[in-house]
């Protein structure tokens, strides 16, 4: 079988490339080749992406190697709680999942609505959503939620775009910046030995120190992942999110006049939004295992599709609509199974206060040039505005 190359064509903006409808019809587990490393499976299909997503037998923890598919210029390294199998992943989750339970992040609730109101009521119109409220809020939040400090943001704040480039930066400045990184956090671990604090990263120190329950990469790495995924992560999806309720006839203001529908909004926003143009961390075949009428070979790769996952028409009648009112199928965009996403809590939450925040504050929202002369970031792992220029 001939392999197609990924991505299928340059990014647009929050849309699937047509190409997945095709595979989902004609051959939902194709092969691909992607910028990066050998040749590997590509699952389009809801139904193949959950079971593969959800079985075993697919090892994160092989996929840590230099020659697997991938979007970035370097793999994804050990040491990583996405890159490990059970019982080592179940170890690490263990450490951390207090911190994100449904009961933490509902004590966090007040707190992230405040602050994003605060956020909008200080700004004066023209503003930019992204530098003036997404980026802000987001990674207020993460650094509340992990023990850094927000005051050293500059310190921490630009590294992360780099982290997450595919092809704006080489692979040696990626791992510089890296280094740079991983010894900042190394800095900010020696000064919480020395003055502990009631946060997640002292209970982390004292888990390494005390129970030698992790090591010290993982833990490191840990506050790396989280910091970054938290802040440019969140932070887009709060700009994806503003920009298409902004673009979409008469969403915003059905979400001013029913703030009650705003998690159902949020919910189907996930579902429908293509933030990313890569297909995530490949898995390793431990085995034979028979997925979609194929057999992926004990020792291959496959990439799964979330964004195309999430618009099945077998899973999400009429999937290329957005309704606030959809009933059904769970989306796959945190991923279900072993790997299913950590902080997905805790992203739910930030969006549906960054949303609630932004109709109550400024119902009469809109745009501050067509919608066509947004700029958007398209060499990174998750797509996002550069600038959401906006009046109210």
């Amino acid at each position: 079988m001939t392999a197609g190359s990924y991505p299928f064509g340059p990014p647009d903006l929050l849309r699937l490339h047509p190409r997945f409808a095709q595979l989902r019809e004609t051959e939902p587990l194709s092969r691909v080749r992607m910028p990066y490393g050998r040749e590997g499976w590509l699952a389009t299909r809801y139904e193949d992406v959950r079971a593969i997503i959800s079985d075993p037998r697919f090892s994160r923890a092989l996929a840590a190697g230099a020659d697997v598919p991938r979007m970035t210029p370097l793999p994804g390294g050990a040491g990583s709680m996405a890159m490990m199998d059970a019982p080592e992943h179940t170890r690490m989750r263990r450490l951390v999942s207090k911190a994100f339970s449904l009961r933490r992040i509902e004590e966090l609730r007040p707190s992230v609505t405040a602050r994003a109101e605060t956020l909008l009521r200080d700004l004066r119109p023209p503003a930019d959503l992204m530098r003036d409220f997404g980026t802000p809020l987001a990674l207020m939040t993460i650094c509340d939620m992990l023990g850094v400090p927000y005051g050293e943001r500059d310190r921490f704040g630009g590294w992360a775009e780099v982290v997450v480039t595919t092809t704006a930066y080489t692979a040696d400045e990626v791992e510089r910046v890296l280094g740079e990184f991983a010894q900042y956090l190394l800095e900010l671990v020696e000064r919480r030995r020395a003055v502990p604090q009631d946060d997640l990263l002292s209970e982390l120190v004292h888990a390494r120190d005390s129970e030698q329950r992790l090591s010290e990469q993982e833990l490191v790495t840990f506050l790396g992942s989280s910091l970054t995924t938290g802040q440019d992560n969140v932070a887009k999806q709060v700009g994806n999110m503003a920009y298409t309720l902004l673009t979409e006839p008469g969403l915003y203001l059905s979400l001013v006049e029913r703030p009650q529908a705003i998690a159902r909004a949020v919910e189907e926003l996930l579902r429908y939004l293509v933030v990313s143009p890569g297909l995530g961390i490949a898995r390793i075949a431990t085995e034979d295992v028979e997925v979609g009428g194929r057999t992926i070979r004990a020792g291959e790769a496959v990439l799964v599709s979330f964004a195309s996952a999430n618009r099945d028409p077998g899973a999400f009648p009429d999937p290329e609509s957005i309704d606030v009112e959809r009933e059904g199928s769970a989306h796959l965009t945190f991923g279900p199974g072993l790997h299913h996403c950590l902080a997905a809590s805790l992203v739910r939450m930030e969006l549906q206060e960054a949303v609630r925040a932004l109709v109550r504050v400024c119902p009469d929202l809109r745009l501050a040039v067509p919608e066509e002369e947004v700029e958007w970031l398209t060499t990174a792992i998750t797509i996002g505005p550069v600038r959401l220029p906006v009046l109210w």
